[in-house]
């Protein structure tokens, strides 16, 4: 978060007398959030803005969140939000390839770098192209190792709902993979 928003977010908690909890909560949960942004669909530069509007609204909102329930505040947050972000810049495709620097430090090779960032980009195409129900469900478990009860109360929905959704989210995931594993199979032998 930059420094300006950042200093927003804290006047809004001071104004609620909910600073300290704030800023442990942000602490606790920004790199989970701005992760949770990213596998929702967001590109990188859009889930570093979404992320400051999760923790604004959080900080607006705060006195009204259950203690221990923050995490499960801000799941919900975090997917309205990213639903919204969605909806807004859906014309709008920003190239999602990132640049890495390798140095001689033993990192990995730029050959296994390169693979890894096609499988994030595989990975956040086919959840792209899932519906925003199942999606959410599907990040929240299977990525962010959330279980059926964090999430039906992160979604407000029972837990049968959230376990029907993921049993779907997976086959529609899995379909989805196995399409494109066909057509790179059948790509390669026309060459």
């Amino acid at each position: 978060m930059t420094n300006l928003a950042l200093a927003a977010v804290r006047q809004t908690a001071l104004e609620a007398g909910e600073s300290a909890r704030l800023e442990e909560l942000v602490r606790a949960e920004f790199a989970y959030i701005w992760r949770l942004c990213r596998r929702l669909g967001l590109p990188a530069g859009d889930a570093d803005d979404a992320l400051q509007q999760v923790f604004l609204t959080a900080s607006r909102r705060l006195r009204e969140v259950r203690r221990g329930s923050e995490r499960a505040f801000l799941y919900g947050v975090a997917v309205n939000v990213a639903a919204k972000w969605r909806q807004i810049h859906a014309r709008r495709r920003e190239d999602l390839q990132e640049s890495f620097e390798v140095f001689d430090t033993g990192l990995p090779s730029a050959e296994a770098l390169l693979d890894h960032q096609a499988e994030l980009r595989l990975l956040d195409a086919l959840l792209d192209a899932m519906p925003d129900d199942l999606r959410t469900v599907f990040v929240l478990h299977e990525i962010e190792q959330q279980t059926t009860a964090q999430i039906a109360e992160a979604l407000g929905v029972a837990a049968g709902t959230v376990a029907s959704r993921l049993r779907r989210a997976r086959e529609d995931f899995s379909a989805r993979l196995s399409r494109y594993r066909a057509r790179c199979r059948f790509e390669g032998d026309r060459r």
